[in-house]
């Protein structure tokens, strides 16, 4: 059996007032339509077809090769919408699956029943519904006797005793991929100038076809995001849900409601998050780590056993056993060996700390390779551009910067040596040698 899925994305999504579509808007660090990629991939699906329309261009670019793209050119309805994706899968034959590009709480679970629903019985297709009594304008289900679904009456034209129906249709179909196609050229003209698919129900019981229902078992899975409050109750449904995951596999957070992670980072056993920690993009965080509280980490490697405090980490390596904070920050290329101690308002760039380098607070450290247990005073700045270009600064093991020390790069620093505090180094520094000054000049040795 062949599936397919369809996802709605054309509307223009005015209650968002913005100038981004509204399935461009992002939902826990990703766009509102791919949630909906996602679940059409999780479910299977051989095709996934987005149907764009409003903002086209944007949205087939943020989206990439991963889908295929039909182009509603008027905006006409739903059943419209979905006739856009004919020239792509009218020949297919098996099921197909349509949502919305907005619905991102949709589990696979709940669509895999609905496929299976539709497999099993007898009709042309399956409609997903909820019992809700915040009807949200969506249209109420009128069922027979035997429980199938002979209609979808929208909420502007119910009667007072229908709109006291709770079971509403969120619009998730699974289709019999041939019989869709003949049977969207059945609906006809709403009086609001538009062909609604909820009207497919009609077509398919006046042909004497029986049409089926599972209902969500959870109501936040159906929520639509039509405006931003929406966008904000569906964010906090995913971040609890990210949480659970997590709590439930061995991590610790103080107050989940104040941890806010992207679904692509990962974190090993043991590891506390304190409140006001970030966690997003290709973030992967170690066992026993304390991260936090007021912690921002986004692409980055933490090993195990770090303490991260108060701290902003981008785009960086950070080895086992690393101390760090509060107000620090990591930039893109900073890399921190084994057991490195980082002081208050400390910052590193494209730059690799060996393990057990201590550097204290106040301090800079760019374009420079700092070999094992060096001691970077408070203060000290490695001083690599010039206006131009940036250039590296090189330390040797064991060295010891004295504080408010100016490492003016491109400079070499050997072993063992020495800087005395305010120094400003402008030439390279021999294996144990100890320079003072300004600019830094060699001590001579006391007789």
């Amino acid at each position: 059996m062949t599936l397919s899925t369809i996802i709605l994305a054309a509307g223009q999504g005015t209650r968002m007032n913005s100038d981004l579509p509204k399935v461009l808007h992002h939902l826990n660090g990703k766009p509102l339509v791919r949630y909906s990629i996602d679940l059409a991939a999780g479910l299977g699906s051989a095709r996934t077809v987005v149907v764009i329309g409003n903002g086209a261009e944007l949205v087939q670019k943020t989206i990439g090769d991963s889908v295929e793209f039909a182009l509603q050119q008027q905006r006409l309805g739903t059943a419209h919408a979905v006739q856009a994706a004919e020239g792509l899968l009218g020949a297919e034959e098996g099921l197909i699956v349509v949502i919305s590009a907005d619905m991102p709480l949709l589990k696979v679970e709940t669509l895999r029943k609905l496929v299976d629903e539709c497999l099993a019985s007898s009709g042309p297709m399956t409609l997903l519904t909820v019992h809700s009594r915040n009807p949200r304008g969506f249209g109420r289900i009128i069922r027979d006797e035997d429980g199938s679904v002979i209609d979808i009456v929208e909420e502007v034209q119910a009667t007072p005793e229908q709109l006291t129906i709770d079971e509403l249709n969120v619009g998730v179909y699974c289709f019999d991929a041939q019989w869709l196609w003949q049977a969207l050229r059945k609906i006809g003209l709403s009086p609001k100038g538009e062909y609604y698919l909820t009207d497919i129900v009609s077509v398919a019981v006046d042909e004497g076809k029986t049409v089926r229902a599972i209902t969500a078992e959870e109501e936040g899975e159906t929520l639509g995001i039509n405006n931003r409050v929406h966008l904000a109750e569906a964010e906090r449904v995913v971040r609890s849900r990210i949480n659970q995951q997590f709590m439930l596999a061995g991590v610790t957070m103080t107050d989940p409601d104040l941890v806010y992670i992207e679904e692509s980072v990962r974190i090993g056993k043991d590891t506390v998050l304190l409140p006001n920690t970030r966690l997003t993009g290709s973030t992967v965080i170690g066992e026993g780590c304390e991260i936090g509280p007021d912690t921002i980490i986004s692409d980055s490697s933490i090993g195990d056993r770090c303490h991260l405090l108060a701290s902003v980490i981008e785009g960086a390596v950070v080895e086992d056993g690393v101390g760090m904070g509060p107000f620090c920050h990591l930039r893109k290329g900073a890399h921190l060996g084994r057991g490195v101690h980082m002081g208050n308002f400390g910052e590193v760039k494209d730059s690799y700390l060996a393990a057990g380098v201590k550097m204290g607070h106040f301090s800079y450290i760019g374009n420079a390779n700092i070999g094992e247990n060096v001691n970077i005073g408070a203060g000290t700045i490695t001083c690599n551009y010039d206006g131009e270009h940036k250039h590296p600064t090189e330390i040797g093991a064991n060295t010891f910067i004295g504080s408010d020390t100016m490492l003016v790069a491109p400079l070499k620093i050997g072993r063992n040596a020495k800087t005395g505090a305010g120094a400003v180094v402008t030439h390279d520094v021999a294996d144990g040698e100890v320079v003072a000054g300004v600019p830094a000049r060699p001590m001579k040795k006391k007789d």
